[in-house]
């Protein structure tokens, strides 16, 4: 790679691929724009959003310089279409309104920014606007960041895929001059030119140089690879495509969905004798060596019995995946109802069941 500053990541376990210089601060330019998607999709799944709510466009997102889709003052337009310009055309304007619209001013979005970065531990990043057009030296994040936020966009809101694959699409700006069509044209030249790629976002500034979040997807691999601070454009699309090249030329999954029932645990002094118990979730196993996974052996571990009360959620045991007699991770087993502690009523009533049995 010849770029200064990339991440080569898996999406769906979060496993780190390949690296470069991955903590290094540096400045994203529009790559700012991830974390500000996150935050609108964030508010569409908590219902205080809707993709057909409009925003109205005020003069100062009116006013953002560098890329732009040239929103007039109290032009409105939809949530989903913001998106559109936000994602394809990486519109400042389009992102500053959409800041105002959430949090009422960019400056308080901008703080939600952060605190979700800090929530997702993104320890060497710090946001100062909503879109990367800063060249300010407190406006920085690096590659690993990047691939952080990245994941966490196209992993828990997928639906963001289906606007960053759009080539080009046409929207209509009405003002009070009339009507007229603007086409959106993708800043990601990769979505026509490699295989399987879905997204995310580009950006560019003369202190930030190049850079690229490039989401791809071939069968059950989702890769994420960012690339920062390359010296030109095609530099920066080379480099993205090949540590894309290189995951999927030595990666593989293994996927257990964990859809088995499991053997309940007798609960000892309960106001039932059985606890049911869940996986946690999936378990994925990715392999990097080139070769097929196989021969992945699974054990469950788990109590014969408890002692009441059982507290819906928590840990029963664990499911441990062994591969060539090496353990390779663990799912978390929990128990799936809430069991009470049997009351001196309780034990009678179970007595007068064994006896009207038999």
């Amino acid at each position: 790679m010849e770029s200064p500053h990339g991440v080569l990541m898996e999406a769906t376990t979060g496993e780190i691929i390949y690296e470069k210089e991955k903590d290094v601060r540096i400045s994203p330019a529009s790559i700012t724009k991830i974390m500000t998607l996150l935050l609108i999709f964030e508010e569409l799944e908590q219902g205080n959003l809707s993709l057909q709510e409009e925003v109205t466009t005020s003069g100062y997102a009116k006013s953002m310089g560098g890329s732009q889709v040239f929103l007039e003052e109290g032009e409105k337009q939809t949530v989903e279409t913001m998106i559109k310009c936000i994602v394809i055309a990486s519109g400042n304007d389009a992102s500053v309104a959409m800041a105002e619209h959430i949090a009422g001013s960019e400056a308080e979005f901008v703080k939600r920014m952060n605190a979700r970065a800090e929530q997702l531990h993104m320890e060497n990043t710090h946001f100062e606007d909503c879109c990367g057009l800063t060249d300010s030296a407190d406006h920085y994040t690096t590659a690993a960041d990047v691939a952080i936020m990245s994941r966490e966009l196209v992993v828990n809101h997928p639906q963001v895929l289906d606007y960053s694959s759009i080539w080009m699409e046409d929207i209509t700006h009405v003002t009070a001059q009339g009507s007229k069509p603007f086409t959106l044209t993708n800043t990601n030249k990769l979505i026509r030119s490699y295989d399987g790629c879905v997204g995310l976002k580009t950006g560019s500034t003369s202190v930030a140089k190049y850079c690229v979040s490039t989401v791809a997807k071939r069968g059950d691999i989702m890769l994420i690879a960012v690339v920062m601070t390359a010296p030109d454009y095609k530099v920066r699309f080379q480099d993205a495509a090949s540590l894309l090249n290189y995951g999927f030329g030595r990666c593989s999954l293994y996927v257990d969905e964990n859809s088995e029932k499991l053997q309940s645990v007798s609960v000892k002094g309960g106001v039932k004798d059985q606890v049911d118990c869940l996986y946690e979730a999936p378990f994925r196993y990715l392999n990097t060596t080139g070769k097929t996974v196989d021969g992945v052996e699974k054990k469950i571990i788990l109590p014969k019995e408890v002692n009441a009360p059982v507290k819906k959620g928590d840990k029963a045991g664990e499911a441990v995946y062994y591969l060539n007699g090496e353990e390779i991770g663990r799912v978390d087993i929990l128990y799936k109802e809430k069991i009470e502690k049997a009351s001196f009523w309780d034990y009678l009533k179970k007595a007068g069941k064994r006896f009207l049995t038999g």
